[in-house]
């Protein structure tokens, strides 16, 4: 065994990237405050080919330092859109027929490995607020909620963590992945 160099990666170029069928996912970014979440989450759709992130309410936005750091430049492959409210974000996209779907600790949440990812559907995965998580009206707006499984004192991940888990999980129910 040996590991691969750079160039046995097979890594897309942006305009591959930008060409490529994208996963039947938007992130949505509810009020994250940390600029090096952001910049991991872009990281993590720029791996799993996802259409867009939704940068919502007092989410950063490209370009700034910090979440160039950690983004290593996936700000350039992955579309990005802007908006003052989630809910706003939210509800057009339920008019655009993706199904919201809000990654929370809910009452009625499944599991990741208990949701079905139907084929020629197109799914918009909401992260929340760091210490807050996803807002109340964005829960009560959305069609399913996905809570992780957590056995530790601890009841929350770290948001990026979540979109890696979350993203891990359902892009490997996409046909798109398979």
């Amino acid at each position: 065994m040996r590991k691969l160099f750079n160039d046995e990666l097979n890594r897309k170029s942006i305009p591959e990237f930008t060409a490529s069928v994208k996963s039947p996912f938007i992130i949505v970014l509810d009020n994250i405050r940390s600029l090096n979440n952001v910049g991991s989450i872009f990281r993590t759709a720029d791996a799993f080919i996802v259409e867009a992130v939704y940068l919502c309410g007092i989410t950063a936005r490209p370009p700034h330092r910090e979440i160039h750091k950690t983004a290593l430049g996936a700000t350039e492959s992955v579309e990005w859109r802007y908006f003052e409210s989630t809910a706003e974000a939210v509800r057009e996209l339920k008019v655009r027929g993706y199904s919201i779907v809000s990654v929370e600790q809910a009452d009625e949440a499944v599991s990741p490995d208990r949701f079905t990812v139907e084929a020629g559907k197109k799914y918009a995965l909401v992260f929340g607020h760091e210490i807050k998580g996803v807002s109340e009206e964005v829960v009560r707006l959305s069609d399913a909620c996905i809570e992780i499984p957590q056995y530790g004192t601890k009841h929350s991940f770290n948001v990026a963590v979540s979109a890696g888990i979350i993203l891990w999980e359902l892009a490997g129910k996409s046909p798109a992945h398979n």
